[in-house]
């Protein structure tokens, strides 16, 4: 589909969480807008079916994949496109292991070795997705509110720098975000640190029922404190559908999806979408038919009016196979642009987008791709003493969302305390790995060769006992930004099509060692609540490690991925205003998570939907 001629209202380029948003938004407002998606077309969402659209995917092939896969990761049900490629486990490397091999010279295998060109000194965990609704394929669903506190973080705690906005700013995109996804919560349990509603507000649904593992926490912790903060258990939002709750108008929200049947698998697909994904909004926006979409779409190069600075084009290249080379270079053009394609992804095209500005496009201040950002995750698992069966239910339900603010944050950062429903899952790989191990364990010399494990009536003795006690907790530890976090594009390697892939370059500050340290420490203090048996150790995969005072720590990274072109008061230090629009080119917008100034401890995913709203509100009102 070659739309190089069109002229639109809006150019997208990526049709992922802040993509598909903007479309809907913007459209709805009568705006012609074209999408550019680098990945491949979604069934249901292709706009030009007479066309030889030769790569598609499905929720169904997708399941299929998931069904067969080994290890059930987030990238497990999605085939890797080596034309636009998303980062693996395989990435996740500990940091004594050589940097990622330099010689590209066949990119598929060097890809299959690792996208990301790690440069350490601890590997950056964390993945995402390449295609029609990006990333929101494997989103947990977990819906949290920022609290006031994060938005103003160096004028409370002196530490970092403070958000363009408020939380009052961002209060009614945070209702109209939590309509369009569908949020399953209380509000009298989410009124914590600050956070506040309109009147009469309640969620587009009610809260997801606790487990019996929530319900076994909640009872032991309700009266248990840590370093000054509550460990009570809340339900946590979800992106996902629970019982329709009464609205003001006396109707009942209905978004036309499934009620959530409790599969364990919201990560890294749900089977039934249940859960919200980005492709609902990127539908209702090709229902109003004013958007385009071009998919197989690798955006390469943003192209300046030499005379008005503003931009003036976005350069792509087309494939027709995920492994095949490139079939032309086009040029998309509108009045308005918009970079919507993922902290890192968008980072690196700004970067890349050099011939006619030396530092790259909207980079006046030099902070494009500085301070890249997640949420490092610390993991503590155990056996409780009594059974709270597992590996049933959406993956979390509750949380514990005391820690996430308090007078601590001017020494270390802050956690929230994610509650797993999926046993030893994560950090253990159960129960597959767990099963292999008592059937053929290894010896005490490792030497490989295996021993008589046990079997029979024992066995599903020891599963039974096992496997129904299992429970994990994940801190998603605060990260500030920092200059020696950063991504730039890759000199020696590229991808399929010779685009340029991320060179990632990443570490820990004290501050989020000092969170690490307290999040050990809580770990002790919530198992000595519930009486369980802490089986704590390394993680299956060996994700980041570091050494800090001496004592030897795991990093998983949680996905989250933050910073790279943060928004700020001045052209000085930030890329963007609030509204997200670049302070060196009138007509560029810039939207997604790389638009966190701090990273806070909620789950990034409502806040970039509720700045994308107001993005798309700042774009409307500036034609």
């Amino acid at each position: 589909m070659d739309n190089s001629t069109k002229q639109y209202d809006v150019v997208i380029v990526g049709g992922g969480w802040a993509g598909s948003l903007l479309a809907y938004k913007l459209s709805s407002a009568n705006k012609k807008v074209l999408v550019l998606e680098a990945g491949i077309a979604i069934d249901g969402l292709i706009t030009n079916p007479d066309e030889n659209q030769l790569e598609t995917g499905s929720r169904a092939e997708f399941m299929d994949d998931f069904f067969m896969a080994m290890a059930k990761t987030p990238e497990s049900p999605y085939v890797q496109n080596y034309n636009a490629p998303r980062p693996a486990v395989l990435d996740i490397r500990p940091v004594t292991s050589p940097p990622a091999p330099e010689d590209c010279a066949d990119p598929i295998k060097s890809i299959n070795n690792g996208y990301f060109i790690q440069k350490g000194p601890i590997p950056f965990g964390s993945t995402y997705e390449r295609r029609g609704g990006g990333t929101s394929w494997h989103w947990l669903g977990t819906s949290l509110r920022m609290m006031p506190n994060d938005f103003k973080m160096k004028s409370v705690y002196n530490k970092a720098v403070d958000w363009p906005l408020t939380y009052e700013d961002l209060s009614n995109y945070y209702d109209e975000a939590e309509f369009e996804i569908g949020v399953s919560a209380d509000v009298d349990e989410q009124k914590i640190h600050g956070i506040t509603f309109s009147d009469g507000y309640v969620y587009p649904m009610a809260k997801i029922p606790p487990t019996i593992l929530d319900n076994t926490m909640d009872k032991a912790l309700a009266n248990v404190t840590f370093d000054g903060s509550s460990l009570k258990v809340t339900g946590t939002p979800a992106g996902r559908n629970g019982v329709p709750n009464q609205l003001k108008d006396g109707s009942f929200y209905d978004n036309g999806r499934r009620q959530c049947q409790g599969n364990t698998n919201c990560t890294p697909i749900c089977p039934i979408q249940a859960k919200y994904d980005a492709t609902i909004s990127m539908a209702k926006a090709l229902m109003t038919g004013n958007v385009d979409i071009i998919y197989q779409a690798v955006a390469f190069n943003i192209t300046i009016d030499e005379a008005t600075k503003e931009v003036n084009g976005v350069e792509y290249k087309t494939y027709d196979k995920i492994d095949g080379p490139s079939t032309g270079t086009f040029t998309a053009t509108g009045t308005k642009y918009v970079i919507a394609a993922h902290a890192i992804e968008a980072a690196k095209l700004l970067l890349m987008s050099n011939k006619q500005l030396p530092n790259g496009v909207a980079n006046h201040s030099l902070q494009v791709g500085k301070n890249l950002m997640d949420h490092p995750m610390y993991l503590g698992w155990g056996l409780m003493p009594k059974p709270v069966y597992p590996f049933r239910g959406p993956l979390s339900t509750s949380g514990i969302e005391g820690p996430r603010d308090g007078a601590f944050r001017s020494e270390r950062a802050s956690f929230r305390i994610e509650i797993g429903n999926e046993g030893w899952n994560w950090p253990a790989g159960a129960p597959y790995n767990q099963v292999i191990d008592m059937v053929s364990p290894l010896p005490p010399d490792k030497s490989g060769k295996p021993t008589i494990g046990i079997f029979g009536s024992q066995l599903r003795k020891n599963i039974q006992s096992v496997f129904t006690r299992q429970f994990r907790i994940g801190f998603l530890i605060e990260q500030l930004p920092d200059d020696n976090c950063y991504i730039v594009p890759s000199k020696t390697c590229v991808d399929n099509l010779g685009v340029p892939r991320p060179e990632i370059h990443y570490s820990f500050d004290n501050y989020t060692m000092e969170g690490f340290k307290a999040a050990a420490a809580a770990t002790e203090t919530i198992f000595k609540a519930v009486d369980a048996d802490n089986k704590t150790g390394i993680p299956v995969g060996d994700g980041g490690v570091f050494t800090y005072e001496g004592v030897k720590y795991y990093s998983q990274g949680a996905g989250h991925v933050m910073g790279t072109h943060r928004m700020g008061f001045t052209n000085e230090d930030s890329v963007t205003d609030a509204n997200m629009k670049s302070w060196d080119h009138d007509n560029l917008y810039l939207v997604g998570c790389g638009s966190f100034p701090t990273t806070a401890t909620s789950n990034p995913t409502l806040t970039m939907a509720a700045l994308t709203f107001k993005a798309a509100d700042a774009i409307l009102k500036s034609f």
